[in-house]
């Protein structure tokens, strides 16, 4: 086994250690378990679209638990202010000094829960944190703790006092995904769970969680033949070029996909990404990124729906590199 190999197959029983932990509080949703790791790994971020009561915050604190990491929750509101996100300097009369206050967001894993309540005043202040891993208050930069990761969800359902999200912010976040409801063996199983005692009270760290950041620098390593990255760039211009699409994805839409694929292959044990990695993380990774045209939704049209034409239409071309 070579030595790329050997690192690939470490982070594999890394992973598989997390997410059978996780598995604990979270049942049924491995899938999404993984897509998580995969956006930490990326240093990446999440965007997790459910209705109420299918495990979203259970899934970001199993997750930090896992890892022995800082968790930490933020509810959206209308009157949130950005100092409520970054934090504040206040005033010590004893040393006659201002002294800041970290906000939520110096943690190693952060659930903005109902991003979408928040103004967009108070959503651009996670801009420059998701984007730098840094925030910037009464002019001093202060660097996050690493690892981090923003897991923010919303409700696909209620947009009543919501404050939809700008292109610009959907942009930043790597992934997005739904749990989903439970199969109903799955709930069964979680009834079980909560009969006494909530497993996420005694769910404890099973990782080192500073390891990720070692794995973070050897995913450039794994290897993405010339014919998948011209099929990446191929897939993506295919959006631009739709007659549905008003916009379609950008470069970072191509770097996402890029990414993400070198760290499924990585998190499946292998030195090399196959064309299967791609087509699985591309609508996760590029749906939230593309914006219809107002006729094409009136006719039913969605993003999703337009991506899984183009997987079907947009052919890897095995020529591509010779």
């Amino acid at each position: 086994m070579g030595e790329v190999e050997s690192e690939m197959s470490d982070l594999q029983s890394y992973a598989q250690t997390v997410i059978d932990n996780v598995e604990k509080v979270i049942v049924g949703k491995r899938a999404a378990i993984e897509l998580v790791l995969v956006a930490l790994l990326c240093e990446g971020h999440v965007l997790v679209e459910d209705v109420p009561g299918v495990g979203k915050t259970m899934l970001a604190r199993a997750v930090a638990a896992s890892l022995g990491g800082h968790f930490g929750r933020m509810q959206c509101t209308p009157d949130l202010l950005p100092n409520d996100v970054t934090g504040v300097s206040v005033y010590n009369q004893h040393n006659a000094q201002f002294e800041f206050r970290p906000g939520p967001i110096f943690v190693n894993i952060l659930l903005v829960d109902e991003i979408n309540r928040a103004t967009p005043r108070t959503q651009s202040a996670l801009l420059e944190a998701m984007q730098e891993q840094q925030v910037t208050a009464d002019g001093v930069t202060r660097p996050l703790p690493r690892p981090f990761l923003v897991l923010a969800t919303q409700n696909p359902i209620e947009y009543e006092g919501t404050f939809p999200l700008p292109e610009a912010q959907l942009d930043r976040f790597l992934i997005r995904l739904s749990l989903g409801y439970p199969s109903p063996a799955d709930e069964r199983q979680i009834l079980l769970n909560l009969r006494g005692e909530h497993p996420i009270t005694g769910l404890g760290q099973v990782v080192d969680g500073m390891r990720l950041l070692e794995f973070q620098s050897q995913m450039g390593k794994v290897h993405i033949d010339e014919t998948l990255q011209e099929y990446i760039v191929r897939l993506v211009n295919a959006t631009r070029e739709h007659p549905d699409l008003a916009l379609g994805g950008s470069p970072r839409a191509s770097l996402a996909l890029f990414k993400t694929s070198q760290v499924l292959a990585a998190l499946r044990g292998r030195d090399h990404v196959l064309p299967e990695d791609i087509r699985y993380l591309a609508p996760y990774t590029l749906p939230h990124r593309l914006i219809l045209r107002p006729e094409s939704e009136l006719r039913g049209r969605t993003a999703k729906s337009i991506l899984e034409d183009l997987l079907k239409n947009v052919a890897l071309d095995l020529g591509a590199a010779v």
